[in-house]
């Protein structure tokens, strides 16, 4: 990661709270697991002023992947776009403005080697159930909010945990991660 990305982020975990972003630690490990799997075609849910975003952006430099990113609010995506041009992120970035659900079921074709969600919690199982036909076999799903917001959260743990085709763990990270990996059989 280069310093005006990292120095950026930094200046960004300044106004997590006001923006709901992820933690630290919470970016870093989906930047990694990115670069680990080598992860080509990425989905974001919850783009916000576009912090985890710049963590899966640079990420997928690396990879030599792609970003497709959705956020309901329009200033907040105009922050966000901000704020991957000023890291020179915004070539790997396709963004999309509406709401998620109808967005993937409307405008999203391709499929995608992983999603992350972290947008409208009481809306998680929906979104699963519109990006399940769109993420590739061998695919990863990452959820955020596990934790922090479970009552919200649980009709897509349980509908996510008893789908026999995804083998899931809720991690502890900050808030609670849930990793669900889509089998390949």
């Amino acid at each position: 990661m280069d310093t005006k990305t990292t120095v950026l982020l930094e200046k960004l975990e300044e106004t997590s709270d006001k923006y709901w972003n992820i933690s630290h630690q919470t970016g870093n490990f989906i930047s990694m697991l990115i670069k680990i799997k080598g992860a080509k075609n990425v989905l974001e849910l919850g783009t916000s002023n576009g912090y985890s975003g710049l963590w899966i952006a640079d990420a997928l430099k690396e990879t030599g992947g792609h970003l497709t990113t959705i956020e309901f609010w329009e200033k907040r995506q105009s922050i966000a776009r901000d704020n991957i041009e000023y890291c020179g992120l915004q070539e790997i970035v396709t963004f999309k403005q509406g709401q998620a659900y109808d967005v993937i079921r409307e405008e999203l074709h391709e499929e995608f080697d992983m999603v992350f969600i972290d947008a409208n919690k009481e809306e998680y199982k929906r979104f699963y159930e519109a990006i399940d036909p769109l993420l590739k076999k061998g695919g990863v799903i990452l959820a955020d909010n596990i934790k922090s917001h479970a009552k919200k959260v649980e009709p897509f743990v349980q509908a996510i945990k008893s789908n026999s085709n995804y083998q899931t763990e809720i991690l502890d990270l900050p808030d609670g991660l849930l990793m669900a990996y889509k089998k390949e059989e």
